[in-house]
């Protein structure tokens, strides 16, 4: 009569038998094969586009780039589950890709910020009060950029790029970041923010946006002085609030903006 197993070992021998089981169905090429013809079939990439998604965050991005991992780790062995999660982030790709195109087909207003002399100022006063100052510059700025309906798309060093479905949004939210602002002060020094202000139709590209009107709204931002909201005339034709005044400039006259762009500089009455 064979001795009684322990109850310990007969729960590790029923897991272990349940788990190469998993793994056979898993594996089982007639499974695998039946989900890639089933892929053929979906809209979207069939394998994710290495070179696009590598630095994204959007979560189609970062799916995909786990399952190849994980694809990868498994030695070339076939699996249906990697399969149906590739598909289910094909699927979501492909949706995320039409809600791209879609953003390319209406007015976004552009917003650029950065500092004025901060480099200079961050040469002398060191890493740590450096990355004090623009983690309170963005406390600053972000904050008023949300409550005005507008999305952060990046940060860039000193500054940050943000879109707006509503032009008179973007000016508000620079405007109260500009008016914010010179509460922050660190080791005895309070920064300069400028901004520039664009409205197109630029397309959307794994979270970011291009185009030419992404470009003209870093001009605008370029051609701003410390304290200074800068707006093209698009954006200043399309503001009707009355909490804001504009006074001409002149023309941008920068390197790849229209030769006839006049600019416009924005203040809260």
């Amino acid at each position: 009569m064979a001795p009684k197993k322990d109850p310990l070992e007969r729960i590790e021998e029923t897991a272990r038998r349940l788990d190469e089981a998993a793994r056979k169905i898993d594996e089982d090429p007639r499974l695998v094969r039946a989900v890639q013809a089933a892929r053929g079939l979906l809209p979207g990439r069939k394998k994710p586009d290495r070179e696009a998604s590598s630095g994204s965050r959007r979560p189609a991005d970062l799916l995909a780039r786990y399952l190849e991992e994980t694809r990868a780790e498994a030695s070339g062995r076939g699996s249906t589950a990697k399969e149906l999660g590739q598909a289910a982030a094909q699927v979501f790709e492909a949706i995320q890709e039409s809600r791209d195109r879609r953003e390319g087909q209406r007015d976004l207003s552009i917003l650029f910020t950065d500092l004025v002399g901060f480099s200079s100022w961050a040469l002398e006063a060191g890493d740590a009060d450096a990355v004090e100052l623009l983690r309170e510059v963005e406390g600053t700025v972000e904050p008023a950029i949300k409550a005005n309906g507008g999305s952060v798309v990046k940060r860039l060093g000193d500054g940050c790029m943000a879109v707006f479905g509503s032009a008179a949004d973007a000016v508000l939210a620079a405007l109260e970041a500009q008016a914010k602002l010179p509460t922050v002060k660190v080791a005895g020094y309070t920064p300069e923010l400028r901004a520039g202000i664009h409205v197109g139709r630029p397309r959307k590209q794994s979270g970011d946006y291009l185009g030419v009107d992404v470009n003209i709204a870093a001009r605008v931002a370029d051609a701003a002085t410390g304290g200074q909201v800068l707006v093209s005339e698009p954006v200043r034709d399309a503001v009707e609030s009355g909490k804001v005044s504009f006074r001409k400039r002149g023309r941008l006259g920068a390197k790849g903006a229209p030769e006839d762009l006049d600019v416009y500089s924005a203040k809260l009455r």
